[in-house]
């Protein structure tokens, strides 16, 4: 069975690193006024999401279900009463399968058949080991994962040799952010080279979320761990560490959103966008709404020993604590999100991206569907990769990747100056607005 499923393996990775080029075109799906295309093999793919019954997971495989229903997708994860819950959501094309990622022989038994595993089950924070990661390398499948954490995302990158010996391609943190923000500022620094005379120097990235966005308790451990640790960020080329919620910055996300208050985080993007963009200057701040929910992670920053919020346990027992408040929140406060990249360069050059929709929870798994998707058409090559690097996702395939990913978006906007998208825009005089 070993050798069999070895040889289809073989066989389904010169697939993917060919990519679509010269291949026959078929219509999968009309997702609004926009229409995917994809080859006939990838249409056919079966694709297994770890955490396929949590918020992100099911996102995802609504979104891969809906953008190509023609994709056979394999729920896993531990409860078979979500499972069968989640199958009859998605319909025919589905299955569900037991695993614990724990487990590296629950985990082959199940990759072994698929053509590409997505890996949704978080909080990535103070995870130890790569195991799903690991687990593709060995039988020869595609990953991808949402991670959000820096120390996972650096410990994936560093499986990158055994996955080219394997000749596996890999993207870790291909979801909505860090994942498509990432890909928005690799372009504005990619046009910025292009058409500017000076040097990109600044780039800072800002979240805004509603309330818990919709997508339930992982969200919280997210935020709750990520209080506990130090913030780095990066100075003209220099590593600065800082507090946790604390340098506030009043952010116009434009229409739909507004401004609001951000909070410097520890997010992977800072690093990645510094040694992969070659940025001088980069940091990432996030904020949430109500705004005493802001009010609250300064105080828990204050007040709470950081051992505490490093604790998981710990962390559990507080999302227990809260959650019901957040939920009942979210019912007011809605479950908008929010993301705007801004780049400054040496000329005086300065550009934005922004991208807003009135669902997290929808909007994520867009996201990461839209991914899946350029792994399947071939548009990453083998090795683990990082999103702004043109070998996890090329060049050419960018634009199609953030069309997909901002379907249903109330606000999508690349490369464009500041005063021509904020709310308030400042006039200097004679009609010119920063």
């Amino acid at each position: 069975m070993a050798r069999a499923c070895s040889s289809w393996l073989h066989l389904k990775f010169n697939n993917y690193v060919s990519g679509t080029t010269g291949r026959s075109m078929a219509y999968c799906s009309k997702v609004g006024e926009d229409i995917v295309q994809l080859s006939e093999k990838v249409r056919n793919s079966r694709v297994l999401i770890v955490g396929g019954t949590g918020r992100v997971g099911g996102s995802t495989a609504t979104a891969l279900s809906t953008l190509c229903p023609d994709l056979r997708i394999v729920i896993a994860g531990r409860s078979k009463e979500r499972g069968a819950a989640r199958v009859a959501e998605l319909g025919k094309n589905s299955e569900f399968a037991e695993v614990d990622i724990g487990d590296m022989e629950s985990l082959k038994s199940v990759l072994c058949d698929v053509d590409l595993v997505v890996h949704t089950a978080g909080p990535f924070q103070q995870a130890e080991k790569c195991t799903v990661l690991e687990t593709a390398i060995e039988t020869k499948t595609a990953y991808l994962d949402v991670c959000d954490d820096t120390s996972y995302a650096w410990r994936a990158k560093s499986y990158m040799q055994k996955a080219k010996a394997a000749n596996i391609p890999a993207i870790t943190m291909g979801g909505i952010y860090p994942g498509v923000s990432n890909v928005m500022a690799a372009e504005l620094v990619r046009s910025a080279r292009d058409e500017s005379k000076g040097k990109p120097e600044r780039l800072r990235f800002s979240y805004y979320t509603a309330g818990s966005g919709g997508a339930g308790p992982t969200i919280l451990a997210t935020s709750f761990l990520l209080l506990g640790e130090e913030v780095v960020a990066y100075s003209k080329g220099e590593k600065v560490k800082q507090k946790p919620y604390t340098g506030t910055l009043n952010i116009d996300f434009g229409k739909g959103i507004g401004k609001r208050d951000v909070y410097l985080l520890n997010l992977p993007e800072v690093r990645s966008a510094h040694e992969v963009l070659g940025i001088p200057t980069v940091s990432a701040r996030f904020g949430t709404a109500p705004f005493f929910w802001n009010w609250g992670m300064e105080a828990m920053t204050a007040l709470l020993p950081v051992e505490y919020l490093r604790d998981r346990s710990k962390v559990q027992q507080l999302v227990q604590l809260f959650d019901p408040v957040v939920r009942a929140v979210d019912s007011i406060a809605g479950e908008r999100v929010s993301m705007r990249v801004d780049l400054e360069c040496s000329d005086g050059r300065n550009t934005l991206a922004i991208f807003s929709h009135r669902k997290l929870c929808v909007a994520v798994g867009i996201a990461t569907a839209a991914f899946a998707l350029a792994i399947l058409e071939g548009s990453t090559q083998p090795g683990v990769w990082f999103p702004e690097e043109p070998e996890g996702i090329s060049i050419e395939a960018r634009e199609a990747l953030l069309e997909r990913a901002s379907q249903g978006t109330i606000n999508f906007i690349m490369n464009k100056p500041p005063w021509m998208v904020e709310t308030d825009p400042k006039e200097v005089g004679l009609g010119i607005y920063v």
